[in-house]
Parts: structure tokens; C-alpha cells; sequence
């Protein structure tokens, strides 16, 4: 495994020096690889090397996470128009514009502001769609489904979170105090939609704790989408600005806030930055 018979390297052996190196610089309690599926059994012998050589403390986990390929409509790899494997800046390249493009039909915005803005949702248009699904399965890449602002996307997500700040600045117009986060105080009955969005709030940290000890950020993908979908709800059937009853529309902003706080917390974890505005 270490060396060829005319004395060269193999991938072996820069694998198991790398866990050298990690464990004398950083002395990791667990290492995960997040490598191709099909390089699971290869792994494995390296694992189980490095445990026998003594390279890792018995205590030190060390995990596999295989994860699928991006395939293009026809079920294989994602490639060019040209046909040639496509670069991840030509990738990143290609969705900004479609975003671009997207923000500047639907908006009457300055070009400077709107390339700023699709840097920012391309990103997540692209993280999102990636994490969002299961790692280990292969997936198909749309640019159309990817950069929709609808649907079970990244450009979903981040479009609910701006409603909220939205809102919440018209708020703090006339209401320039600060507003806590808390949930209903108990002014009165609740619909369903109030019922609904306070219960998939609530969720938050049980998933959290489901998605690290599994290693699946598709959990939190999905999470935020159905918080995303219960607080898009929520807004339609309630008209939080123009409320006459002033403790009912405390206790609702109070509960977006929470809400809005969630979302942030949710893509921090993904590392997907939200705009002010879209």
C-alpha cells in the first residue's frame, strides 16, 4: 500500500500522510471524507490501515461521505455546450447571469445593485440546489429549477427572508422600539396558518441535532423550505402591517423575527449569504 516495487508513491500513501498531518496539527476528535461514492471501498482500506498502523487514536471517528455526480437533463455529467466537462466558474459564471437576467426583467433596479444582489442568490442558487439533495444520489442539473424563485430553492428561500426584513422595517417606521422574539403570549385564538408556522418553528432544534449526527444538510435544506412555505402562508392570509388589534401585531412580528432568526441561522450553516433586497 505505501510503496510501488521501483520505489514510487501510491494514492495510499499521500492519503494516510495527510492523516499524519492532520492529526499532528489539529488532533481531531473526527475526520470526514467527502469524496465520490465509488471511492468508498478505497477508503475503507485506508481506514482500516491507518486504525492498524496506529496513525489514529481508537477514539478518532473517521467517516465516509460518498456523494453522487451532477448530470446534465440527459442522465450523465454535466458538461459545456461544447461537450467538454464544465468548470465551476463557468458553472457559477452562468447561473449569475441567469439570475441577473431574472432580477433585472422583474425589478426596476440599477444594474451596479442587481449584479451585487445575483451574486449573492446565484451562490445560493447553487449551494442550495446541491445540498438540498441527498449526497449520496447522482441528481440533475436545470438552470431553469435551480434559479427559480419558486419551488424548493435556494432563490425561494432568500426571497421569503427579504419579505420578512420587509416587513419588519415598515414595522420599526412607526414603531421605532425594539421588538423581542418570542412566540404567542396568549391574545387570543390562532389560525392555522399562525398554528402552523409556530409548529415547524419549534422544530428547528431537534433537526439540527438529526442533521450533524447524520451528516445531512439536505435535512436543513428541507426544513427551511417548509418553514419557508409555512411563513409565505402565514403572510397571505394575514395582513400583518394594516393589523388594528396592535397586541396581535406585536405578537406577529415578534414571531417573524423569531422566524427570520431561524432562516438566518439555517443558512449561516450552509454558508449562503441572504441580500437586503431582491
Amino acid at each position: 500500500m505505501i510503496l510501488k516495487s521501483n520505489g514510487a508513491t501510491l494514492y495510499d500513501t499521500t492519503d494516510l500522510a495527510t492523516i499524519v498531518e492532520r492529526v499532528k496539527l489539529f488532533n481531531p476528535d473526527q475526520i470526514i471524507y467527502i469524496v465520490d461514492k465509488r471511492q468508498e471501498l478505497y477508503f475503507e482500506r485506508i481506514f482500516r490501515c491507518s486504525r492498524k498502523t496506529g496513525l489514529v487514536k481508537p477514539h478518532v471517528e473517521l467517516n465516509f461521505l460518498g456523494f453522487g455526480t451532477m448530470n446534465g437533463k440527459d442522465g450523465k455529467p454535466f458538461k459545456t455546450r461544447d461537450g467538454g466537462i464544465m468548470r465551476l466558474d463557468d458553472l457559477i459564471g452562468s447561473v449569475n447571469e441567469e439570475v441577473f437576467n431574472k432580477i433585472m426583467s422583474n425589478r426596476e433596479i440599477e444594474e451596479d445593485e442587481a449584479r451585487s444582489i445575483a451574486k449573492k442568490v446565484a451562490l445560493a442558487a447553487l449551494k442550495y440546489g446541491d445540498l438540498s439533495n441527498q449526497a449520496t444520489k447522482d441528481y440533475v442539473f436545470d438552470m431553469d429549477r435551480f434559479t427559480s424563485f419558486e419551488g424548493n430553492t435556494g432563490p425561494y428561500v432568500l426571497y421569503t427572508m427579504v419579505r420578512i426584513k420587509s416587513i419588519l422595517g415598515k414595522y420599526k417606521e412607526s414603531n421605532p422600539q425594539p421588538v423581542e422574539t418570542a412566540f404567542m403570549t396568549g391574545s387570543g385564538t390562532y389560525g392555522k396558518s399562525e398554528t402552523d408556522l409556530m409548529l415547524t418553528a419549534v422544530r428547528f432544534n431537534d433537526m439540527m441535532e438529526h442533521a450533524a449526527e447524520e451528516m445531512a444538510p439536505h435535512k436543513i435544506c428541507q426544513y427551511i423550505f417548509e418553514l419557508a412555505n409555512a411563513l409565505n402562508t402565514f403572510y397571505h392570509e394575514n395582513k400583518i402591517i394594516a393589523e388594528e388589534n396592535k397586541e396581535k401585531q406585536k405578537e406577529w412580528i415578534s414571531m417573524i423575527l423569531l422566524v427570520l432568526r431561524i432562516f438566518e441561522l439555517c443558512i449561516d450553516v450552509l454558508a449562503i449569504e441572504a441580500p437586503e433586497k431582491m
